[in-house]
């Protein structure tokens, strides 16, 4: 079973930046996809970005793009979520996945493993 584990979160004023980590461990064959998560208090799970395989396309939702940038190294099975220009609203915990199977995908249902969330605080 894979497992990831996120670090990095923290607190931070508006218009910071934070890089978050996503680190894999466990049996694989081949890199998959990684999409970004996060989830506030009271809401939803919402995408806040994925990348695929390979890491030759990224996507992202549009509340972050322009701020927000997914890159991954394959050789330390990492990828990272660099954060910039931060606003409260960001205010979340932050998860990244792994998704085995088909195209990226922008819901969390299509992920296969999840990491543990790291917390990520802005304030005013």
């Amino acid at each position: 079973q894979v497992h990831l584990v996120e670090s990095g979160g923290g607190l931070v004023n508006s218009g910071g930046s934070l890089r978050l980590s996503c680190v894999a461990s466990g049996p694989t064959v081949r890199p998959h996809h990684v999409g970004w998560f996060r989830q506030a208090p009271g809401k939803d799970r919402e995408f806040v970005g994925a990348v695929s395989a390979g890491g030759t396309s990224t996507y992202y939702a549009d509340s972050v793009k322009g701020r927000f940038t997914i890159s991954r190294d394959n050789a330390k099975r990492t990828v990272w979520l660099q954060m910039d220009s931060l606003e409260p609203e960001d205010t979340a915990v932050y998860y990244c996945a792994e998704d085995l199977y088909g195209p990226v995908d922008t819901e969390p249902k299509g992920y296969d493993y999840w990491g543990q969330g790291t917390q990520v605080t802005v304030f005013l």
